[in-house]
Parts: structure tokens; C-alpha cells; sequence
């Protein structure tokens, strides 16, 4: 009757000590591995935002420059 205490109390301590040096800082570690992931990648997509942004900017410039102005003014050649 003693040793089947004894095997119990063992029993329970393996698996308080599975469950605290084990899968806790597994679980841990594996959240804050997505968490930096997921922060690197919000980062990185960022980054690519802030870069195709002037692109778009200049195209945008050049398209209104090279654009004619409207009134009344007509460009023709004369034809001798």
C-alpha cells in the first residue's frame, strides 16, 4: 500500500515536471516565435509599401506634365 503511494507521488511528479519545464516553454517559445514572425512580416510589407509609393508618385507627376493644356488654344502648322 505504501509503494503504490510512493508510485503515485512519483507519478504526479514526473508530470508536474513535464508539464513546467516541457510543454510550458514550448508553448511559450513557439507564441513568441510566431509573434516575431508575424511582426517581421507587417515590417517587411511595410517597407514594400514605402518603396513603391514615390514610384507611383513620379509616374503620376510625369503623366501631368506631359499632359496638353485645354482652352481655346489650338496647335497647328501652316501649309504652304
Amino acid at each position: 500500500m505504501f509503494f503504490r503511494y510512493l508510485i503515485y507521488i512519483f507519478l504526479a511528479y514526473l508530470f508536474y515536471r513535464l508539464v513546467f519545464e516541457i510543454i510550458i516553454p514550448i508553448y511559450k517559445t513557439t507564441r513568441q516565435v510566431r509573434k516575431n514572425f508575424h511582426d517581421i512580416q507587417s515590417h517587411m510589407q511595410d517597407h514594400m509599401k514605402q518603396q513603391q509609393q514615390p514610384r507611383y508618385q513620379t509616374s503620376r507627376a510625369d503623366n501631368k506634365t506631359s499632359e496638353k493644356p485645354e482652352g481655346d488654344y489650338i496647335d497647328f502648322e501652316e501649309v504652304k
